[in-house]
């Protein structure tokens, strides 16, 4: 017992040692576009939600974070406006319906993101493209509306106004801003008493963009189309998913339970392993015959997830998938501009639509420094789609 005495304390202060050392060391900054309320990353929206009161005095400001049809359904939310700032959106024929019949009865929806899929691809013919320009790389934006300074051109760094609408349903869609190259990243779709606001530029309203004056004066600007509402409903489902409601989940959202928790737990394994180790006799192990390719597989893909490093993952993806149409189809891959999208749809007999979305987002996202999970995960569906239609 003396022994574990010992064991324990040492434990103790190595555990001391480490949690200080974690505490102090400097964090690398976070440029996920993650439009997470919660986040004060750069592309978080921390800034906006918690300064939402001063753009709508006197409004109640409710949140959610449920489904578009699961929140209209309630009667407390009549009579209001609601807003959605996340990276993708991409409701269902049910959500769509609900949101459009909502907006008939007067009230008014405000969504900024950079990809409108689902529902609102086959409704409202919406989509976005990235605009990447050499030397000049950060697109200004500006308001047309009659009513503001149309001439004020709004610039902030980062790529924040380089999204813009490629298309969209012009015989009912009213175009409000546009980018320096006169492509429109702001349009309004009426639906009864009530209108559709969309923006291509959610990072327009992140903490980076907000902390410009530039940014926050656009910020405030486009959101004021909903001024006069008496409830705003602040989605944050698109962004962060559906709520929990756990035990557990409330108990590690406190630092200090969560500190806490970490450390009993630790000293609860060091003590059983010590016990173990003085009273148990050792058995020996027969290590079972081992798959030598699948261990090697099972270690590579460990190592890349452990290392979380997307965008390589990402350059992988898009390397295999060029060899693969070099390969099979004698296409040549260093150029993938329209000439390329018709020929591989000749050559696969897949429908134009789909090749020109795979085409566009491998254009968009092969640039970027860094790639979150959910980019990832829709390259990767894409590509794995593309596969089952050239079968």
């Amino acid at each position: 017992m003396k022994s574990l005495r010992v064991y324990l304390i040492v434990a103790g202060v190595l555990l001391v040692f480490y949690i200080t050392a974690q505490l102090n060391q400097p964090r690398s900054v976070d440029w996920s576009e993650n439009f997470n309320s919660k986040e004060k990353s750069p592309f978080g929206t921390y800034i906006l939600f918690n300064r939402i009161n001063d753009i709508f005095p006197g409004s109640k400001i409710t949140t959610y974070r449920q489904p578009v049809y699961n929140v209209i359904a309630e009667d407390s939310i009549k009579n209001s406006s609601y807003l959605i700032v996340c990276q993708s959106i991409a409701p269902t024929p049910a959500d769509y319906e609900q949101l459009t019949n909502y907006i008939k009865q007067g009230n008014n929806v405000f969504i900024a993101s950079d990809y409108f899929g689902g529902a609102f691809d086959k409704k409202l013919h919406l989509v976005t493209n990235y605009n990447i320009s050499f030397g000049q790389n950060d697109k200004s934006v500006r308001f047309l509306s009659p009513y503001l300074d149309s001439a004020r051109q709004y610039k902030i760094e980062k790529g924040c106004g380089n999204v813009y609408f490629s298309k969209f349903d012009t015989a009912h869609a009213v175009v409000i801003g546009e980018n320096i190259d006169h492509r429109p990243n702001f349009i309004k779709y009426p639906f009864g008493k009530g209108s559709l606001y969309l923006v291509a530029n959610p990072k327009l309203f992140s903490n980076y963009s907000l902390l410009k004056p530039q940014g926050a004066a656009y910020a405030a600007t486009a959101l004021s189309f909903l001024k006069g509402t008496k409830q705003l409903v602040v989605d944050e489902y698109y962004s962060q998913g559906m709520e929990e409601a756990s035990p557990m989940r409330l108990f590690l959202s406190n630092p200090t339970l969560q500190w806490a928790y970490y450390i009993t737990i630790f000293s609860l394994l060091v003590f059983v392993l010590f016990e173990i180790k003085r009273r148990q006799r050792i058995i020996p192990v027969i290590e079972p015959l081992s798959n030598a390719t699948l261990d090697f597989v099972t270690v590579v893909g460990q190592v890349y997830y452990e290392k979380h490093d997307n965008a390589n993952i990402v350059q992988k993806n898009i390397t295999y998938l060029l060899a693969h149409l070099r390969d099979d189809y004698q296409l040549r891959t260093d150029k993938l501009d329209n000439e390329f999208k018709e020929k591989l749809v000749k050559k696969t007999d897949i429908e134009s639509k789909f090749v020109t979305e795979l085409i566009d987002y491998i254009n968009y996202i092969s640039v970027q420094d860094k790639v979150t999970d959910r980019e990832l995960i829709k390259l990767n569906q894409l590509i794995e789609k593309f596969y089952i239609k050239a079968r």
